[in-house]
Protein backbone atom coordinates (compact mmCIF):
# COMPACT_ATOMS: atom_id res chain seq x y z
CA UNK A 1 0.00 0.00 0.00
CA UNK A 2 2.07 2.70 -1.09
CA UNK A 3 1.55 6.07 0.49
CA UNK A 4 3.08 9.33 -0.26
CA UNK A 5 3.80 12.12 2.69
CA UNK A 6 0.43 12.46 4.94
CA UNK A 7 -1.30 14.11 8.04
CA UNK A 8 -0.46 11.56 10.42
CA UNK A 9 3.74 11.58 9.65
CA UNK A 10 4.09 14.06 12.37
CA UNK A 11 1.78 12.15 14.70
CA UNK A 12 1.87 8.01 14.32
CA UNK A 13 5.37 6.56 14.09
CA UNK A 14 4.78 3.24 14.54
CA UNK A 15 7.48 0.51 16.51
CA UNK A 16 5.10 -1.61 18.14
CA UNK A 17 1.57 -3.56 16.54
CA UNK A 18 -0.68 -5.95 18.63
CA UNK A 19 -2.24 -8.09 16.17
CA UNK A 20 -5.08 -10.62 16.69
CA UNK A 21 -4.78 -14.22 14.76
CA UNK A 22 -6.38 -13.75 11.48
CA UNK A 23 -5.08 -10.29 10.44
CA UNK A 24 -2.18 -11.98 8.31
CA UNK A 25 -4.46 -13.59 6.72
CA UNK A 26 -6.54 -10.84 5.27
CA UNK A 27 -5.45 -8.56 2.37
CA UNK A 28 -6.46 -5.27 4.53
CA UNK A 29 -3.81 -6.78 7.38
CA UNK A 30 -0.96 -7.50 5.02
CA UNK A 31 -1.22 -4.21 3.40
CA UNK A 32 -0.98 -2.18 7.06
CA UNK A 33 2.09 -4.55 8.43
CA UNK A 34 3.82 -3.90 5.15
CA UNK A 35 3.29 -0.24 5.82
CA UNK A 36 5.37 -0.68 8.97
CA UNK A 37 7.96 -3.17 8.26
CA UNK A 38 10.24 -2.34 11.05
CA UNK A 39 7.47 -2.43 13.56
CA UNK A 40 7.71 -5.44 16.43
CA UNK A 41 4.64 -7.39 15.87
CA UNK A 42 3.02 -8.48 18.90
CA UNK A 43 0.23 -11.38 18.39
CA UNK A 44 -2.64 -11.08 21.12
CA UNK A 45 -5.86 -13.22 21.66
CA UNK A 46 -8.00 -9.97 21.73
CA UNK A 47 -7.65 -6.77 20.53
CA UNK A 48 -10.11 -5.72 23.59
CA UNK A 49 -7.67 -7.11 26.28
CA UNK A 50 -3.56 -6.60 25.49
CA UNK A 51 -2.03 -7.44 29.10
CA UNK A 52 0.51 -4.18 30.08
CA UNK A 53 -1.21 -1.80 27.91
CA UNK A 54 -5.35 -1.26 28.46
CA UNK A 55 -5.16 -2.27 32.28
CA UNK A 56 -2.05 -1.04 32.94
CA UNK A 57 -2.75 1.91 35.31
CA UNK A 58 1.22 3.37 35.05
CA UNK A 59 0.46 4.28 31.19
CA UNK A 60 -1.60 7.50 31.54
CA UNK A 61 1.91 9.33 32.10
CA UNK A 62 3.01 7.84 28.31
CA UNK A 63 -0.71 8.65 26.87
CA UNK A 64 0.54 10.30 24.36
CA UNK A 65 3.44 8.67 23.18
CA UNK A 66 1.44 5.20 23.20
CA UNK A 67 -1.32 6.94 20.84
CA UNK A 68 2.77 7.77 18.67
CA UNK A 69 3.98 4.31 18.63
CA UNK A 70 1.44 2.06 18.77
CA UNK A 71 -1.23 0.21 16.72
CA UNK A 72 -3.48 -2.25 17.21
CA UNK A 73 -5.39 -4.46 14.75
CA UNK A 74 -8.21 -7.01 15.03
CA UNK A 75 -11.18 -8.72 13.48
CA UNK A 76 -14.27 -7.37 13.60
CA UNK A 77 -16.50 -10.00 15.04
CA UNK A 78 -19.92 -8.23 16.27
CA UNK A 79 -21.10 -6.50 13.11
CA UNK A 80 -24.45 -4.82 14.79
CA UNK A 81 -26.16 -1.92 13.75
CA UNK A 82 -27.57 1.05 16.62
CA UNK A 83 -30.31 2.81 16.13
CA UNK A 84 -29.47 7.19 16.58
CA UNK A 85 -31.74 9.99 16.19
CA UNK A 86 -29.09 12.58 16.33
CA UNK A 87 -25.84 12.53 14.16
CA UNK A 88 -27.18 10.18 11.97
CA UNK A 89 -29.85 7.31 11.42
CA UNK A 90 -27.49 4.01 12.00
CA UNK A 91 -23.94 3.88 13.80
CA UNK A 92 -22.46 1.07 11.43
CA UNK A 93 -19.94 -1.14 12.75
CA UNK A 94 -16.69 0.55 13.16
CA UNK A 95 -13.89 -0.01 10.94
CA UNK A 96 -11.55 1.51 13.84
CA UNK A 97 -11.84 2.06 17.55
CA UNK A 98 -9.67 5.12 19.43
CA UNK A 99 -7.46 7.92 17.52
CA UNK A 100 -3.99 8.75 17.06
CA UNK A 101 -5.35 12.50 18.18
CA UNK A 102 -5.63 12.99 21.63
CA UNK A 103 -8.53 15.72 22.55
CA UNK A 104 -8.98 15.69 26.49
CA UNK A 105 -12.66 15.14 26.48
CA UNK A 106 -13.39 12.06 24.46
CA UNK A 107 -15.53 9.29 25.42
CA UNK A 108 -13.74 6.94 23.99
CA UNK A 109 -11.06 6.49 26.45
CA UNK A 110 -13.91 5.86 29.20
CA UNK A 111 -13.85 2.53 27.96
CA UNK A 112 -10.28 1.34 27.45
CA UNK A 113 -8.74 2.66 30.74
CA UNK A 114 -5.29 3.99 30.34
CA UNK A 115 -4.04 3.88 27.10
CA UNK A 116 -6.28 4.59 23.66
CA UNK A 117 -4.09 3.93 20.74
CA UNK A 118 -5.79 3.34 17.81
CA UNK A 119 -6.99 -0.37 16.90
CA UNK A 120 -8.06 -0.89 13.29
CA UNK A 121 -9.90 -3.66 12.06
CA UNK A 122 -8.98 -5.79 8.78
CA UNK A 123 -12.25 -7.36 7.75
CA UNK A 124 -13.36 -4.46 5.43
CA UNK A 125 -15.53 -6.52 3.41
CA UNK A 126 -17.56 -7.98 5.89
CA UNK A 127 -17.93 -4.51 7.34
CA UNK A 128 -19.20 -3.47 3.80
CA UNK A 129 -21.44 -6.30 3.25
CA UNK A 130 -23.07 -6.16 6.53
CA UNK A 131 -23.62 -2.45 5.48
CA UNK A 132 -24.86 -2.82 1.73
CA UNK A 133 -27.46 -5.82 3.41
CA UNK A 134 -28.57 -3.31 6.23
CA UNK A 135 -29.16 -0.71 4.31
CA UNK A 136 -31.36 -2.64 1.39
CA UNK A 137 -33.35 -4.06 3.75
CA UNK A 138 -34.28 -0.69 5.14
CA UNK A 139 -35.70 0.41 1.85
CA UNK A 140 -36.60 4.13 0.87
CA UNK A 141 -36.60 6.82 3.65
CA UNK A 142 -40.33 7.64 3.30
CA UNK A 143 -40.42 10.22 6.10
CA UNK A 144 -37.86 12.75 6.26
CA UNK A 145 -36.22 13.80 9.84
CA UNK A 146 -33.95 15.71 11.00
CA UNK A 147 -30.98 13.57 10.52
CA UNK A 148 -31.59 13.76 6.37
CA UNK A 149 -34.97 14.32 4.40
CA UNK A 150 -33.81 11.31 1.56
CA UNK A 151 -31.35 9.06 2.24
CA UNK A 152 -30.58 6.60 5.73
CA UNK A 153 -27.86 7.89 7.12
CA UNK A 154 -24.74 5.93 8.80
CA UNK A 155 -22.16 7.31 11.41
CA UNK A 156 -18.89 5.53 10.23
CA UNK A 157 -16.35 6.82 12.63
CA UNK A 158 -18.53 6.94 16.26
CA UNK A 159 -15.46 5.49 17.87
CA UNK A 160 -12.65 6.88 15.99
CA UNK A 161 -11.56 9.87 13.09
CA UNK A 162 -11.99 8.87 9.95
CA UNK A 163 -9.72 11.43 8.58
CA UNK A 164 -7.05 9.90 10.42
CA UNK A 165 -8.00 6.63 9.58
CA UNK A 166 -7.64 6.91 6.06
CA UNK A 167 -4.32 7.76 6.33
CA UNK A 168 -3.63 4.28 7.89
CA UNK A 169 -5.08 2.25 5.74
CA UNK A 170 -7.88 2.21 2.86
CA UNK A 171 -11.00 1.23 5.27
CA UNK A 172 -12.40 4.92 4.90
CA UNK A 173 -11.63 5.20 1.38
CA UNK A 174 -13.32 2.06 0.05
CA UNK A 175 -16.90 3.05 3.04
CA UNK A 176 -17.26 6.40 1.11
CA UNK A 177 -16.96 4.64 -2.44
CA UNK A 178 -19.78 1.90 -1.32
CA UNK A 179 -21.90 4.45 -0.15
CA UNK A 180 -21.68 6.17 -3.64
CA UNK A 181 -23.47 2.70 -4.93
CA UNK A 182 -26.51 2.60 -2.17
CA UNK A 183 -28.85 5.35 -3.49
CA UNK A 184 -30.90 5.69 -0.04
CA UNK A 185 -27.97 5.90 1.92
CA UNK A 186 -25.15 8.18 3.28
CA UNK A 187 -22.20 7.96 5.55
CA UNK A 188 -21.36 10.67 7.92
CA UNK A 189 -18.52 11.04 10.17
CA UNK A 190 -17.03 13.63 12.09
CA UNK A 191 -13.11 14.96 12.26
CA UNK A 192 -10.63 17.82 13.73
CA UNK A 193 -8.01 16.42 11.16
CA UNK A 194 -7.93 17.82 7.64
CA UNK A 195 -6.51 15.11 5.45
CA UNK A 196 -6.78 16.64 2.14
CA UNK A 197 -6.08 12.56 0.66
CA UNK A 198 -10.14 12.38 0.67
CA UNK A 199 -10.43 14.97 -1.55
CA UNK A 200 -9.83 12.48 -3.93
CA UNK A 201 -12.10 9.60 -2.96
CA UNK A 202 -15.29 11.06 -5.25
CA UNK A 203 -18.07 10.82 -2.61
CA UNK A 204 -20.65 12.08 -5.31
CA UNK A 205 -23.02 13.43 -2.62
CA UNK A 206 -22.61 10.27 -0.63
CA UNK A 207 -21.02 11.18 2.54
CA UNK A 208 -21.21 13.93 5.11
CA UNK A 209 -18.47 15.15 6.66
CA UNK A 210 -18.62 17.14 10.01
CA UNK A 211 -16.01 19.19 10.65
CA UNK A 212 -15.54 19.52 14.97
CA UNK A 213 -14.87 23.39 15.19
CA UNK A 214 -14.99 25.26 18.55
CA UNK A 215 -13.56 28.89 19.65
CA UNK A 216 -9.24 28.99 18.92
CA UNK A 217 -8.08 29.25 23.10
CA UNK A 218 -10.26 26.63 24.25
CA UNK A 219 -8.96 23.91 21.22
CA UNK A 220 -5.71 24.96 21.43
CA UNK A 221 -6.01 23.96 25.20
CA UNK A 222 -7.86 20.68 24.56
CA UNK A 223 -8.15 19.66 20.96
CA UNK A 224 -4.40 18.07 21.56
CA UNK A 225 -2.86 16.72 17.77
CA UNK A 226 -5.63 17.75 16.06
CA UNK A 227 -5.54 19.93 13.43
CA UNK A 228 -5.94 23.72 13.85
CA UNK A 229 -9.52 25.32 13.94
CA UNK A 230 -8.62 27.77 11.39
CA UNK A 231 -7.00 24.90 8.89
CA UNK A 232 -10.21 22.94 9.03
CA UNK A 233 -12.35 26.09 8.15
CA UNK A 234 -10.16 26.73 5.38
CA UNK A 235 -10.64 23.38 4.19
CA UNK A 236 -14.56 23.28 3.61
CA UNK A 237 -14.90 25.15 0.22
CA UNK A 238 -12.43 22.21 -0.83
CA UNK A 239 -14.39 19.57 0.57
CA UNK A 240 -17.84 21.12 -0.78
CA UNK A 241 -16.02 21.35 -4.00
CA UNK A 242 -14.91 17.57 -4.07
CA UNK A 243 -17.96 16.15 -3.99
CA UNK A 244 -18.64 15.88 0.14
CA UNK A 245 -22.04 17.30 1.76
CA UNK A 246 -20.10 19.30 4.62
CA UNK A 247 -22.19 20.39 8.03
CA UNK A 248 -20.39 21.87 11.45
CA UNK A 249 -20.11 19.96 14.75
CA UNK A 250 -19.81 22.43 17.52
CA UNK A 251 -18.89 20.03 19.54
CA UNK A 252 -18.55 20.38 22.88
CA UNK A 253 -19.07 23.40 23.70
CA UNK A 254 -17.66 24.37 26.71
CA UNK A 255 -19.08 26.67 29.35
CA UNK A 256 -16.56 29.39 30.54
CA UNK A 257 -16.15 33.33 31.24
CA UNK A 258 -15.98 35.03 27.78
CA UNK A 259 -17.77 31.80 25.95
CA UNK A 260 -20.42 34.20 24.45
CA UNK A 261 -17.50 36.41 22.43
CA UNK A 262 -15.41 33.69 21.50
CA UNK A 263 -18.07 31.95 19.53
CA UNK A 264 -19.24 35.22 18.08
CA UNK A 265 -15.36 35.26 16.76
CA UNK A 266 -15.48 31.79 15.67
CA UNK A 267 -18.88 32.72 13.71
CA UNK A 268 -17.61 35.84 12.07
CA UNK A 269 -14.55 33.46 11.25
CA UNK A 270 -16.55 30.78 9.45
CA UNK A 271 -18.61 33.29 7.66
CA UNK A 272 -15.44 35.23 6.28
CA UNK A 273 -13.70 31.78 5.36
CA UNK A 274 -16.61 30.20 3.22
CA UNK A 275 -17.78 30.42 0.42
CA UNK A 276 -21.54 30.82 -1.00
CA UNK A 277 -21.58 27.31 -2.14
CA UNK A 278 -20.82 25.80 1.45
CA UNK A 279 -23.25 27.98 2.72
CA UNK A 280 -26.01 27.16 1.12
CA UNK A 281 -25.55 23.57 2.25
CA UNK A 282 -24.86 24.42 5.41
CA UNK A 283 -26.18 22.77 8.66
CA UNK A 284 -24.93 21.77 12.16
CA UNK A 285 -25.37 19.81 15.44
CA UNK A 286 -24.52 21.85 18.76
CA UNK A 287 -23.60 19.39 21.67
CA UNK A 288 -22.97 20.80 25.15
CA UNK A 289 -20.22 19.17 26.80
CA UNK A 290 -20.55 15.29 28.47
CA UNK A 291 -17.75 14.65 30.94
CA UNK A 292 -17.39 11.29 32.76
CA UNK A 293 -15.37 10.75 36.50
CA UNK A 294 -12.77 8.34 35.48
CA UNK A 295 -11.78 10.14 32.50
CA UNK A 296 -11.48 13.09 34.91
CA UNK A 297 -8.81 11.25 37.07
CA UNK A 298 -6.63 10.04 33.75
CA UNK A 299 -7.02 13.20 32.14
CA UNK A 300 -5.80 14.36 36.10
CA UNK A 301 -2.60 12.72 35.34
CA UNK A 302 -1.36 13.52 32.14
CA UNK A 303 -3.20 16.95 31.15
CA UNK A 304 -4.61 18.61 34.38
CA UNK A 305 -4.71 22.21 32.80
CA UNK A 306 -7.37 20.46 30.70
CA UNK A 307 -9.79 19.47 33.67
CA UNK A 308 -10.24 23.05 34.74
CA UNK A 309 -12.21 23.66 32.16
CA UNK A 310 -13.85 20.29 31.60
CA UNK A 311 -14.26 19.54 35.49
CA UNK A 312 -16.98 21.99 36.80
CA UNK A 313 -18.99 20.32 39.65
CA UNK A 314 -20.46 23.60 40.35
CA UNK A 315 -22.64 23.61 37.21
CA UNK A 316 -22.71 20.21 36.63
CA UNK A 317 -24.89 17.24 37.62
CA UNK A 318 -24.60 13.32 36.52
CA UNK A 319 -26.28 11.80 34.21
CA UNK A 320 -27.04 8.53 32.55
CA UNK A 321 -26.33 8.76 29.02
CA UNK A 322 -28.14 6.96 25.79
CA UNK A 323 -25.04 4.09 25.83
CA UNK A 324 -26.07 3.57 29.62
CA UNK A 325 -22.80 5.50 30.97
CA UNK A 326 -22.83 7.46 34.34
CA UNK A 327 -21.65 11.09 33.01
CA UNK A 328 -21.95 14.44 34.24
CA UNK A 329 -23.17 17.28 32.22
CA UNK A 330 -24.32 21.17 33.23
CA UNK A 331 -27.20 21.74 35.50
CA UNK A 332 -31.03 21.11 33.83
CA UNK A 333 -32.24 24.49 33.46
CA UNK A 334 -28.96 26.20 33.26
CA UNK A 335 -27.91 24.47 29.99
CA UNK A 336 -31.03 24.61 28.56
CA UNK A 337 -30.72 28.54 28.82
CA UNK A 338 -27.26 28.13 27.75
CA UNK A 339 -28.41 25.94 24.58
CA UNK A 340 -30.63 28.70 23.79
CA UNK A 341 -28.04 31.77 23.86
CA UNK A 342 -26.42 29.68 21.22
CA UNK A 343 -28.48 29.06 18.97
CA UNK A 344 -29.31 32.86 19.60
CA UNK A 345 -26.28 33.70 18.59
CA UNK A 346 -25.42 31.33 15.92
CA UNK A 347 -29.04 32.90 14.18
CA UNK A 348 -27.41 36.60 14.09
CA UNK A 349 -24.22 35.28 12.84
CA UNK A 350 -24.85 32.34 10.46
CA UNK A 351 -28.28 32.68 9.67
CA UNK A 352 -27.84 30.44 6.77
CA UNK A 353 -26.46 27.30 9.11
CA UNK A 354 -29.48 25.16 9.77
CA UNK A 355 -29.22 23.46 12.91
CA UNK A 356 -30.06 19.96 12.68
CA UNK A 357 -30.24 19.17 16.72
CA UNK A 358 -29.00 20.95 20.09
CA UNK A 359 -28.48 19.01 23.34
Amino acid sequence: MPRGPGPLDRLLKVSRIYLEPGVRESARGREILERWPDAEQVEVASHQHIPGLFGNEGNVEAWNRIKGSTLVLGVKKTLSFIANDRSSDFIAPSTANGCVMACAYCYVPRNKGYANPVTVFVNIDRIQEAIRKHAHKRGLKLEPNTVDPHAWVYDIGCNSDCAADAAISDNVRDLVRLFTTLPNAKASFATKLVNRELLTYEPKGRTRIRFSLMPHAPAKLLDVRTSPIAERIAAIDDFVVAGYEVHLNFSPVILHDGWQDAYVELFQQIDAGIGERAKQQLACEIIFLTHNAGLHEVNLRWHPKAEELLWRPGIQETKVSQGGGVNVRYRTGFKGRHVAEFQALLAKHLPYCRVRYAF
